[in-house]
């Protein structure tokens, strides 16, 4: 990389200040009790398949883990059904649930819009929330059978979708719901009956869990087919040796979530402060999605003038971890898909850094970052000085 006005005086390389995470939606660490039960896990071994002591051990692991990632969203342990993650969770309700008809909101993660080549998209509002009205027109333009898919927390901005009220109207034509929860789990209250969808995906590693373990939840009676095939593992719903580590950390990761959610929403207040002082930096800073129910700890903002991949390198240069969009597809370099759809022009869209707090987050954090930020500003853009 040349070095330019804007990396200039950074002093080498890479900065050799203490280490400031900011992108917890693309992975939170792992908490100590996680690696804990996961280690204690691979150290025993077993199958959870086989009869004898070992084998016995790791089917407790997992139906333990079973129990507590069902009271993360309020449904029971039968319902749940062990994945590789979110991904594969979303792309089995999808294809597994025998509709010949996919709707999905325009902001969806990539998981879900490439899981159906015929999904019809849903437009979402300037503010970032589905067109409930919208929806309502696509399910009743065609007569077939449908599923439905709205996410509960936009994994970019953290806009909150109405989902109830989006399976209200999705119900009334005989729809199926799917609801990608993986980005709001563990940070805000999730109730599978509440939401009145048939499907929910959820993904360990965004709770502090380990990265590889997943779940669908599928309301009893629903339909859904197995992705993989092979022995009856998870009541013939995903064939494969369970991977009994990762699913014990996952399931240890759900309890402390429920434990933490409280504190976890704490953090909009330091984040909600950050955007205020990010915005009396740069004029024309931009947080998208600020007027409508967000996460408490994402904030997907604007530096005018300076791309998103840029800001992500020179704060990487001063150790502070961000993104410039969904962790899958933050390496792309145009607009951002999610940002498209809510209207954003190209150039504010490609100016947008995600910036996402943990339970780890502290003041300090966000003083190094805005003190980062305001010192890029200024070096872009030497007349603000």
């Amino acid at each position: 990389m040349n070095e330019g006005p804007i990396f200039k005086g950074l002093g080498g390389p890479r900065s050799a200040a203490r280490p400031v995470y900011l992108d917890h939606n693309a992975t939170t660490p792992a908490r100590p009790e996680v690696v804990a039960a996961v280690s204690e896990a691979l150290a025993e071994g077993g199958n959870a398949s086989s009869v004898h002591a070992r084998g016995r051990a790791a089917r407790a692991r997992i139906e333990a883990a079973r129990e507590h990632v069902a009271a993360l969203v309020g449904a029971r342990p039968g319902q749940v059904v062990f994945t590789s993650g979110g991904t594969e969770a979303n792309n089995q309700a999808l294809r597994g649930a025998g509709r010949s008809y996919a709707i999905a909101a325009a902001i969806e993660h990539d998981s879900v819009l490439a899981a159906r080549p015929d999904v019809a998209l849903a437009p979402v509002t300037r503010d970032g929330v589905i067109d409930l009205d919208a929806l309502d027109a696509l399910l009743a333009a065609r007569p077939e059978p449908a599923i439905v898919s709205v996410m509960l927390a936009n994994n970019e901005t953290g806009v909150i979708q109405p989902v109830a009220e989006a399976s209200a109207v999705a119900h009334r034509h005989g729809a199926l719901v799917h609801c990608d929860a993986v980005q709001a789990a563990g940070k805000i209250p999730v109730d599978m009956a509440a939401l009145g969808v048939d499907y929910l995906a959820l993904s360990a590693h965004k709770i502090a869990g380990p990265i590889g373990a997943g779940a669908l939840i599928a309301r009893d009676g629903a339909p859904l087919e197995a992705l993989i095939r092979g022995g009856g593992q998870e009541r013939g719903l995903r064939a494969g040796t369970e991977n009994a580590p990762a699913i014990a950390g996952f399931g240890v990761a759900a309890r402390l979530a429920v434990e933490g959610l409280e504190e976890f929403g704490r953090l909009g207040a330091l984040r909600d402060a950050m955007e205020r002082r990010l915005a009396s930096i740069a004029p024309g800073a931009t947080a998208f999605g600020a007027n409508a129910p967000r996460l408490p700890n994402t904030s997907k903002i604007a530096m005018p003038g300076v791309d998103g991949a840029t800001q992500v390198m020179a704060l990487d240069l001063d150790c502070i971890a961000v993104s410039a969009g969904a962790a899958c597809s933050s390496g792309r370099v145009e607009a951002p898909r999610v940002l498209a759809a809510m209207g954003v022009p190209d150039a504010l869209a490609v100016a947008a850094i995600r910036v996402s707090l943990g339970r780890t987050t502290t003041a300090d954090d966000i003083d190094r970052l805005v003190a980062a930020w305001r010192a890029l500003f200024l070096r872009a853009s030497p007349r603000a000085a």
